[in-house]
């Protein structure tokens, strides 16, 4: 099937050739999976989201949610989509038949829903809001809350929202005002407001089951003090109908720069004091429980980010493939050199190249991080599983935070690509811009991300997982370097690695001494660094699966001693120009990215504190 979302062919690469997903299936867990199973899955995936969802994705934008008498109403055409989303089973895919799900492995999931993620994001955030919320009640709710809420929520009967921001703390959950008084039935009376609610309203669904973080009167300030609470829109009664309505208000709807399909909410709970919540978990264990929301909203929000890249990627070489403008560089002074497609002008190609190659390479990181998540639950030793787990903890910062950062680029590349008709709403481009902008804000703010890796990611299991992210570099680097067409590129890969534990080893040190405010400081460039050096690797290692691969047919064809004959079989196969292009990409990185590496590690090391002693004053003059 043609599709301008993704490149299928390099979906595969990666799920088969090179993460090697099919040793899952030696797993009794999901011994039940097979690679024809998967494709099989692949291609019904990319149906739906070419069919159903990208019809509707330019709508939901022009009509966005409506707020009449105290209701929204999302746009007319989600109502289907919905329908035919929850129908196809993809709401609760990864957990048990037991709950209703197919039990699939994380990591095949993250590459079907990858096309749903590029077809249509705001739709998309009402199904995963729900799966999230869905979830936390099957992990800490009661027997009776799932019977009460989760079957419902998993069915997509009823949908679910994620309630922590407020009007006065934003990031700092821990000033929040909600409050839950006891009642003496063992329930709890909430009163506060929440804002920047993802999907906290709307008529696609006949109940919203709201988890919203609160206080319990007299529980101490902090996020030590903070309980979890599920609060339906609608009560529900102890035959599981709807009962009365639950005192849970909408004030408004953002009116948003991108995602207008996705009613973001200012929700007012207990105005009239008959708002009524069931305490999920423990006292006081609210933080923690909802991390586990939390954490899998930010590994959605990587794949939002991916969604966004690659169908902006997609649709621009296809754009500069059909565009005719300008003679080429080298026919200028020729007056009749005739016009050719952009994609044959050097600027262009070298932004596609560019594109491409963050696109790919965060597609690996993902992917890869999913598989780390299938290997910490089939995992047999403790020491694999807290192996796995260390991974996709150290990942999962990097996942949102590097992935959106770069694929804001991706879209804005992908614009200039279509230059003024980029900008125009008459081409997709500029609603992926715009749609994927708010990766970087919702789900703990970029800057947020940086800080909880470098404060507590490096040093969580006293540097084990960090380590080990290394060891799986180092051992690429030890391999490739082998490959003579490669090792030129790997080099700046290994300079790039040793400059990378070198400012980690330093940052490691300012933690024990009065310059512990420096890693913070540089938090940012950190992340990015780290990331620069994970997704080179994979595209590294990529590029020497690509290489042998290459090998292999160009020995078949005989072609082996001739450069041109290589390059003409580009023309003829799909599959040289596809491993042409793995190579050409990892290279193009190494050069244009791998090597800025050390001098940024050592523009960190140097010190300068500017930020921090800048007077404010001399922020404006």
């Amino acid at each position: 099937m043609s599709n301008l979302l993704i490149n299928t062919r390099d979906q595969q690469f990666v799920l088969f050739e090179q993460l090697g997903i099919e040793k899952l299936f030696e797993y009794e867990k999901f011994a039940d999976f097979s690679k024809e199973m998967v494709l099989m899955m692949q291609n019904e995936a990319e149906k739906l989201a070419v069919n159903v969802l990208l019809p509707a994705y330019a709508d939901g934008d022009k009509e966005g949610c409506t707020f009449k008498d105290g209701k929204v109403y999302a746009p007319a055409s989600f109502h289907e989509v919905f329908k035919k989303y929850v129908e196809a089973g993809w709401l609760c895919a990864t957990e048990s038949p037991d709950v209703g799900g197919q039990g699939l492995p994380i990591v095949v999931t993250t590459a079907c829903v990858e096309f749903m993620f590029a077809a249509n994001y705001a739709f998309i955030t009402y199904p995963g809001l729900t799966h999230g919320a869905a979830r936390l009640i099957e992990q800490y709710g009661t027997e009776e809350q799932k019977k009460k809420y989760m079957y419902n929520m998993y069915g997509g009967k009823w949908t679910g929202t994620m309630c922590l921001t407020e009007p006065g703390a934003g990031s700092d959950v821990g000033a929040l005002k909600t409050s839950a008084k006891r009642l003496p039935d063992g329930t709890f009376s909430i009163t506060g407001t929440k804002i920047f609610i993802s999907c906290g309203d709307h008529d696609l669904a006949e109940n919203i089951v709201h988890p919203v973080l609160a206080r319990i009167e007299g529980d101490p300030p902090g996020t030590a003090g903070i309980s979890i609470f599920v609060v339906p829109k609608y009560r529900v009664k102890d035959d599981g109908t709807i009962g009365e309505f639950n005192d849970v208000r909408t004030g408004n709807v953002e009116h948003k720069m991108g995602i207008k399909g996705s009613a973001t909410c200012t929700l007012n709970f207990g105005d009239e004091g008959k708002c009524i919540g069931e305490l999920l978990g423990k006292e006081r264990q609210g933080m923690r429980i909802m991390f586990l929301m939390m954490n899998s909203s930010r590994l959605q929000v990587g794949m939002q980010s991916l969604g966004h890249a690659t169908a902006a990627y997609e649709h621009a070489v296809q754009y500069a493939k059909e565009r005719i403008q300008g003679v080429p560089v080298w026919d200028m002074k020729n007056p009749d050199a005739k016009a050719v497609p952009i994609i044959q002008h050097p600027d262009i190609r070298r932004k596609l190249l560019w594109m491409k190659s963050h696109v790919e390479g965060i597609r690996a990181l993902i992917y890869f991080t999913g598989l780390c998540m299938d290997l910490a639950k089939v995992s047999t030793t403790e020491q694999e599983r807290e192996k796995w787990h260390g991974l996709v903890e150290l990942l999962t910062p990097i996942c949102k935070a590097y992935s959106s950062e770069k694929a804001q680029l991706v879209c804005s590349y992908a614009i200039d690509v279509y230059g003024g008709y980029g900008y125009c709403s008459d081409y997709p481009v500029e609603q992926y811009f715009r749609d994927c902008k708010i990766a970087s804000i919702y789900e703990g703010t970029n800057g947020i991300q940086c800080l909880d890796l470098v404060g507590r990611k490096l040093g969580q299991r006293k540097g084990a997982d960090v380590m080990n992210m290394f060891s799986e570099i180092n051992a690429s680097i030890s391999k490739l370097k082998r490959i003579e067409d490669l090792k030129r590129h790997v080099a700046y890969l290994e300079e790039a690695y040793n400059a990378l534990i070198d400012l980690t080893m330093h940052f490691a040190q300012l933690g024990k001494s009065a310059g512990f405010l420096m890693p913070i400081l540089n938090a940012t460039p950190y992340l990015e660094i780290l990331g620069d050096v994970i997704i080179g690797h994979f595209l590294m290692q990529a590029a020497g699966i690509a290489d042998e691969k290459l090998n292999a047919i160009y020995m078949e064809r005989g072609v082996e001693e001739s450069k041109g004959k290589k390059r003409a079989l580009i023309h003829e196969y799909p599959d040289v120009a596809f491993y042409y292009g793995k190579n050409a990409a990892a290279r193009f990185f190494a050069v244009d990215i791998l090597s800025t590496v050390k001098s940024r590690c050592e523009a960190i090391k140097f010190g300068e504190r500017v930020p921090i002693e800048m007077a404010e004053e001399s922020f404006t003059y």
